[in-house]
């Protein structure tokens, strides 16, 4: 008699800990819902909104921001997690559940610490923020934009304070940081990009003093735009990103800034097309895509939970720059897809032949425009911003001084003369848009994407082979299996560690950069 009483009370107490989990991730399930709706109106404000609808959105922003921030702190959603946490069944619940319960307590903790008005005037600030830089890019006007963007910094800043103190980390950045890259720290990125920047220095220097060079003048042939959005179709159905068939789950859009945005079944790209730079909308797509087909194959069995989200926007960016520019500027690629290039464009490049276009599609040439750079001194770009934005944050930097800090860093990393601030400080939408910290993570993708190709390489040695057969299907199955399906179940730091069996280090990148220009440019 005892002991059935002992057994029904042992499945009583597992069935309330599964039932408190079970209620949890009913509530969790609303977060990614709303932040998706949020998505898609920030979507349609780079894409399809009127000049003079922003008041508007800003209002919608805000209300969702709002929406969102109460969801999330629901005082329910607290006594779920702590009721689950002080179980003393806890240790049964499996890798995954623990995991969504960290998830979970951690973006609890933050953000019940953060006032609502704040989270609400921030989101407003950031639309309007948005719509003051077009404008002043456009009129090529930094005072213009100064006093929104100063007001939208202080707002982070306040932010960050308090999550500084939530997180437990050392520096306002150092909280920031880790919204887009878990656990990494401004003083570890400082580190890794040193070594990284180093290496770059080093090939950049080759590159240009090597006698062979590229003619890259024919990547500024005049390329119809009705054409251009055939080949962006065309890259589209290369890796396997659905934009055309009833069942897409993509779409292509144009816009000033490409960017990629959605969730699982809905998940769009932008790009921008240019008549004579018919190479920057379909490198743009190549490197949306692999955004894009990142978060629709993530694992569909965790969709609504937090571990079905990325690992983190490093990871992300690892993703888009593997296939922008691992297979997108490689030999193999275009040994696939010129003739159909040629196909597609008529005798537009019916003389130009595959040596040719790989070397101009990899010309190193140090420039203004970050979207625009080349795969090496690309991330020279990325470390320019994640010092100017490690010194803001510590008041090193006054926002007045921006231009001027730069203009200066652009001489000196670049050796570029920067003429006007939209082609300088004001060239991207991330700091306008409030995403501090953000940026490393650019650099850092581009790491994370030299260590995984270190492992293709052992996984599949003939991954280029399959390439020229215009067959990127077995290479996304090793990404599927590797990347995309883990999801959000490990830190950044971790999943690295997974899948390459080392920390984070910039040597496979370097020597990948070092073998590919070499063969090249003849050094």
């Amino acid at each position: 008699m005892n002991g059935t009483f002992t057994t029904i009370s042992v499945v009583e107490t597992m069935e309330k800990l599964a039932l408190s989990y079970n209620k949890l991730m009913e509530k969790a399930k609303a977060i990614p819902i709303l932040e998706s709706t949020e998505s898609i109106i920030h979507w349609d404000m780079e894409t399809k909104m009127p000049p003079k609808g922003i008041k508007l959105r800003s209002e919608q922003l805000a209300m969702l921001s709002r929406i969102e921030h109460k969801t999330i702190t629901d005082s329910e959603i607290g006594a779920l997690i702590e009721r689950i946490e002080n179980h003393k069944d806890y240790d049964t619940l499996d890798q995954i559940q623990k995991r969504n319960l960290y998830l979970m307590r951690k973006r609890y903790n933050e953000e019940t610490k953060l006032p609502e008005e704040l989270v609400v005037e921030t989101a407003r600030q950031q639309a309007i923020t948005v719509d003051t830089w077009k404008k002043a890019k456009a009129s090529k006007d930094f005072p213009m934009f100064k006093p929104e963007l100063e007001k939208l910094i202080n707002l982070k800043k306040k932010a960050a304070d308090i999550l500084m103190k939530v997180k437990h980390t050392a520096t306002l950045y150092d909280a920031l940081i880790d919204i887009y890259e878990p656990k990494m720290t401004a003083e570890a990125i400082t580190r890794i990009f040193n070594e990284l920047k180093k290496g770059l220095v080093s090939v950049i220097e080759k590159c240009q003093a090597a006698k062979k060079q590229p003619d890259a003048s024919i990547l500024q042939r005049n390329v119809p735009i009705n054409i251009q959005r055939r080949i962006s179709n065309s890259l589209a159905r290369f890796i396997e990103y659905d934009v055309e068939s009833e069942k897409a789950g993509g779409r292509i859009d144009e816009t000033e800034h490409p960017f990629t945005t959605g969730y699982y079944d809905d998940v769009r790209i932008t790009t921008h097309y240019y008549e004579k730079k018919f190479a920057s909308s379909l490198f743009s797509v190549l490197h949306e895509g692999g955004h894009a087909i990142y978060d629709q194959i993530l694992n569909p069995k965790w969709i609504y939970q937090p571990v079905g989200e990325s690992c983190s926007l490093g990871f992300h960016e690892s993703q888009s720059r593997f296939v922008e520019n691992i297979v997108g500027r490689s030999r193999e690629f275009w040994v696939y897809y010129l003739p159909k290039l040629k196909e597609l464009t008529g005798n537009i490049f019916s003389d130009v032949d595959v040596d040719t276009i790989v070397f101009a599609v990899n010309q190193v040439k140090p420039s203004k425009i970050r979207i625009e750079a080349d795969e090496v001194t690309y991330s020279l770009h990325v470390i320019i911003r994640f010092e100017i934005e490690r010194d803001l944050m510590a008041d090193k930097i006054e926002i007045a001084e921006l231009p001027e800090v730069w203009n200066q860093k652009y001489e000196d990393y670049l050796g570029v003369d920067i003429q006007n601030d939209s082609e300088g400080v004001m060239q991207d939408t991330h700091w306008a848009s409030g995403y501090y910290g953000y940026f490393p993570t650019y650099a850092l993708g581009n790491i994370y994407s030299g260590q995984i190709l270190a492992q293709i390489r052992k996984d599949i040695p003939n991954w280029k082979k399959q390439i020229t057969k215009g067959n990127f299907h077995n290479i996304k199955q090793w990404l599927t299996k590797n990347v995309y399906r883990h999801a959000n179940l490990y830190d950044p730091a971790d999943l690295i560690e997974k899948i390459a069996g080392e920390h984070i280090n910039a040597r496979h990148f370097l020597e990948y950069l070092n073998e590919k220009y070499s063969r090249l440019y003849g050094f």
